[in-house]
């Protein structure tokens, strides 16, 4: 019996628009200028079945690649985790999703928002919100104030 399988069908979730991909980019370029750290893109967790936080920071001594044996669910877990929200996700659900990486051993969780330009800061003592300015947790750090600055406001 021939069994024919299809590509995945892409849904709005896996979609990130542009300002998501731009947000990233400049997140990556400020904490790329600390050599103290190693930040990676879309690396799935072994969270649940598999969480991807769209930035994971380790300390750089954490990583050592092996590239003759990859891992596709990574179980050291990050200092920090950052997840930047498309136009297409809900809120509420990245959110949760940042609660689930802190009971699993993050340490912080940053989400961002970009319409509000609001960071939302989650840690195991709790939740904190600040809007379009330097976030620091475990001695990382990224001005978004430098990333919003840029801001085009159409009249």
């Amino acid at each position: 019996m021939l069994t024919m399988t299809f590509p995945e069908k892409a849904t709005d979730e896996n979609m990130p628009s542009l300002n998501h991909s731009y947000i990233c980019t400049q997140v990556m370029k400020q904490l790329l200028q600390n050599h103290e750290i190693m930040p990676l893109t879309k690396l799935t967790l072994d969270i649940e079945n598999g969480l991807t936080p769209d930035i994971s920071v380790y300390a750089v001594e954490e990583i050592k690649p092996d590239f003759f044996n990859d891992i596709s669910k990574y179980h050291k877990m990050p200092v920090l985790a950052i997840e930047v929200i498309s136009s297409s996700q809900n809120i509420q659900d990245v959110l949760e999703k940042a609660e689930r990486m802190i009971q699993a051993g993050i340490r912080a969780v940053w989400t961002v928002e970009p319409y509000t330009r609001a960071i939302f800061v989650s840690t195991d003592k709790g939740e904190d919100i600040v809007y379009n300015q330097c976030v620091e947790s475990e001695g990382i750090r990224v001005d978004f104030n430098k990333i919003f600055e840029k801001q085009v406001i159409k009249n």
